[in-house]
């Protein structure tokens, strides 16, 4: 079984990086819609289920129902238990992966053209049949809670749950969808159950698909595995606004070490300009060393060790956040330094040099994203999901080299608000005044 595992493994990895990714779209009868990726060079094959919504359909006063319930997917299945649900799995050289998260939950497999049959029927099972024995829910609820306490004691966790609860206040996105210590320790079985029928239905279903399979084989497959679903499942949430109002926030932890996270409002992912302000995070904090803040806060000051921010698109709202880590005693003139860079690359823009750099590291990248089956299975669900075209992974580079100088600048001076910048600080920072 080992030696079966470690190919299967291999054969998920074996996808040349490079590789043209010529996707087929594939209707089923019952109107089920799935993008594939035929690859017949390895009888292997990577299936990726996402149900929109995610741990934002929690019930009011049961957070954390339906991270517990997605994790207790696995735990036995039909006539199986957990533990002989893990033999048969095993059996079948077979791979189930289920993850949860504020938009969506997602289910990945990964199974043998020989076995593709048995891994279906078991994976049927897991949709539809699922057991969520108490012994089950009490084993994975005890995880969870030890997870939670464990968070209630790192300064990055207490900081990242205090931003969101100021970004975004009475919204399903201001808490963790893991739950809280009470909300998690009060849930029963019929939490567990109503937290199910809220997530899998069709209404919100994506299905990505790579591997020897061809489009009748998994038209067939994929009617056989979701057909029964429910149509509708719960009500999805309402956009939100960002109510980031700026400023520092300081919580007291005893630490050597403060750590900041930081944001404002961000841009939505289908915006006519979100290239432009892809593009734009690349040159100020960006994962790269050659990044504004990279420079100016670690190299020029030595202040930290690393320091970034990325564009955060959710499906309600949109965030442009970073954070950095320096000691109690420099913490202070990290944030002056990213202050000064937010205000300074909305009010100068970049350079054509900056620009370009940019581009090549953002389309040379590219291509590396697609490195395996299963890699390139949830990349389509997430093109669908996002509603972009199905030819997107040829265009993509074009639409990164399209953007201008005169773009980017002026996506600079709209985009970049120094004065809604917060920072939530955990630690005890020397030097820093909180403004709220």
């Amino acid at each position: 079984m080992r030696i079966v595992a470690s190919i299967l493994t291999f054969l998920a990895l074996s996808v040349p990086a490079a590789a043209k990714v010529d996707i087929q779209e594939v209707v089923t009868p019952s109107g089920i819609t799935v993008w594939l990726v035929e690859d017949h060079s390895i009888p292997f094959t990577a299936l990726e289920l996402s149900f929109r919504g995610g741990t934002s359909l929690d019930a009011p006063g049961k957070r954390g129902a339906i991270y517990l319930m997605s994790g207790l997917i696995e735990e036995g299945a039909a006539d199986l238990d957990a533990r002989a649900y893990a033999r048969e799995l095993e059996a079948l050289a077979a791979s189930f992966s289920y993850d949860a998260h504020d938009d969506a939950v997602s289910i990945s497999a990964q199974f043998l053209s020989e076995n593709r049959d048995e891994a279906m029927a078991l994976l049927y099972d897991t949709l539809h049949k699922p057991r969520f024995d108490q012994a089950a829910i009490d084993r994975v609820r005890a995880q969870i809670l030890s997870s939670l306490h464990s968070d209630a004691k790192d300064p990055n966790k207490i900081a990242g749950a205090a931003f969101s609860d100021a970004a975004f206040k009475d919204h399903p996105y201001a808490t963790d969808g893991e739950g809280s210590i009470e909300t998690v320790s009060a849930l029963t079985r019929d939490d567990i159950l109503d937290a199910y029928q809220a997530v899998f239905a069709r209404d919100r279903l994506f299905v990505g698909a790579v591997g020897d399979i061809t489009p009748d084989e998994i038209s067939a497959l994929v009617e056989d595995l979701l057909a029964d679903l429910p149509e509708t499942g719960a009500k999805m949430p309402k956009p939100t606004d960002v109510l980031l109002q700026g400023g520092v926030q300081i919580i007291d932890f005893d630490t050597p070490q403060s750590v900041a996270v930081f944001g404002q409002t961000g841009i939505d992912q289908d915006d006519d300009d979100f290239f432009a302000a892809y593009i734009l995070n690349q040159v100020l904090g960006g994962g790269s060393f050659e990044s504004r803040l990279m420079k100016e806060v670690r190299e020029k000051r030595g202040l930290t060790y690393g320091v970034g921010s990325y564009l955060a698109s959710k499906d309600f709202a949109s965030l442009y956040m970073g954070s950095v880590a320096s000691a109690n005693d420099r913490i202070a003139e990290a944030i002056s330094v990213i202050q000064d860079e937010w205000a300074r690359i909305q009010t100068d823009g970049v350079t054509q040099e900056e620009l370009d750099n940019a581009k090549t590291f953002l389309t040379g990248a590219y291509p590396l994203r697609f490195d395996g089956n299963s890699r390139i299975a949830g990349i389509l669900v997430g093109m669908q999901m996002m509603g972009l075209p199905i030819d997107y992974i040829a265009t993509r580079n074009d639409k990164v080299n399209a953007v201008t100088l005169e773009d980017a600048n002026r996506v600079a001076a709209e985009l970049y608000d120094p004065d809604g910048l917060q920072f939530v600080v955990v630690g005890k920072p020397e030097g820093l005044m909180a403004t709220e």
